[in-house]
C-alpha cells in the first residue's frame, strides 16, 4: 500500500499546504510534521538550521513511512532540499515563492511579495524574479509577525487587528504608487491562513498568489498512487502542542505525537 504524504514545517504554516493537498487528492492520506521546538528558523544559522531540519524530516519520515516528502517551508526549500534529496530514498517536493504565477496574473505588472527577512532577502527570490518577473516592479516587505498571528489563529487565537496593520503598512503603501498593484504573493506558506484578514484590510481587491496548488500538482507528478491508509492524519511535533489540538482537528489531523530525533545532537 502507497505510504502518506508527510508535509513538513517549522511551524503550522504547512497546514495550508494540506489543504490544498485535500482540495486536489480528498482520498489521499496525510500526514504532518513540525519542528515547533526551533520555530522561527529565520533566526538560525544556515548550516546548523540545515542539519536540524535534515534530522528532523529524516525522524518523520522514519515514523510515518511515506511515499513522498513536502518541505512546505519557503527556508527550509533554500537550505535543505539537496541535502534531503540525496539522503532519502523518496521524491521530495520544495517550496518556492509563486513569482511566477503571479506574473502572469498581473495586468499592471505591480507585484507585491509578502514573505519572511530570510525569503525577501535571499538570491533565490531575485533569480525568480529576474527569471519570470524581469518585467514587473516587485514591492518586497518583509512581515515575520505575520507568522506569529498566523501560529496564534492555530491555537484559536483571532489575529490581532492592529499587529496586522502595522505589518501590511509598507504593502497598501506601495498599493498607491503611480503604478497599481493588482497582485500579491504570499511567499510563506504561513500567510495564506489568514487570507480572510488579509482581504479585509486591504484597500483594494487583489490577487493573493500562494504556492499551494503548484505544490499539489507536483506531489501528484511525482507519486503516482495517493491512497488512504492507517497513517492518515498523524501529526508530529518536537516540541508539546497541545493548545494546537483544535486548530489541528480542523485540518483534519489528530493530536501531536511526540517526534524523537535519531542524532541527539540536533537538540542543542
Amino acid at each position: 500500500m502507497a505510504g502518506p504524504v508527510l508535509i513538513f514545517d517549522s511551524g503550522m504554516g504547512g497546514l495550508s499546504v494540506a489543504r490544498a493537498l485535500r482540495a486536489h487528492y480528498p482520498h489521499a492520506a496525510l500526514c504532518y510534521a513540525c519542528d515547533n521546538a526551533w520555530l522561527p528558523y529565520g533566526l538560525r544559522e544556515d548550516s546548523t538550521l540545515t542539519a536540524r531540519i535534515v534530522g528532523v524530516c529524516r525522524a518523520a519520515v522514519n515514523a510515518c513511512q511515506p511515499s513522498v516528502l513536502v518541505v512546505a517551508c519557503n527556508t527550509a526549500s533554500t537550505l535543505a532540499l539537496e541535502q534531503l534529496r540525496a539522503e532519502l530514498t523518496i521524491p521530495v517536493v520544495g517550496t518556492v515563492p509563486a513569482i511566477k504565477p503571479a506574473a502572469a496574473a498581473s495586468q499592471s505588472r505591480h507585484i507585491g511579495l509578502l514573505a519572511t527577512t530570510a525569503t525577501v532577502r535571499r538570491p533565490y527570490t531575485q533569480q525568480l524574479i529576474d527569471n519570470f518577473a524581469s518585467d514587473c516592479r516587485i514591492t518586497r516587505v518583509a512581515a515575520d509577525a505575520l507568522v506569529i498571528e498566523a501560529e496564534a489563529l492555530i491555537s484559536g487565537t483571532e489575529p490581532n487587528t492592529q499587529r496586522l496593520a502595522a505589518a501590511l503598512a509598507p504593502l497598501w503603501q506601495a498599493a498607491h504608487a503611480d503604478v497599481p498593484m493588482d497582485t500579491v504573493v504570499l511567499g510563506c506558506t504561513h500567510f495564506p491562513l489568514l487570507k480572510p484578514w488579509l482581504d479585509a484590510a486591504a484597500p483594494a481587491p487583489l490577487i493573493w498568489v500562494d504556492s499551494g496548488d503548484a505544490i499539489a500538482r507536483r506531489v501528484g507528478q511525482v507519486v503516482s498512487t495517493l491512497v488512504s491508509n492507517r497513517h492518515e492524519g498523524r501529526c508530529f511535533a518536537t516540541a508539546p502542542v497541545t493548545s494546537l489540538k483544535a486548530g489541528l482537528a480542523a485540518y483534519g489531523f489528530f493530536a501531536p505525537e511526540s517526534l524523537f530525533l535519531d542524532d541527539l545532537s540536533l537538540d542543542h
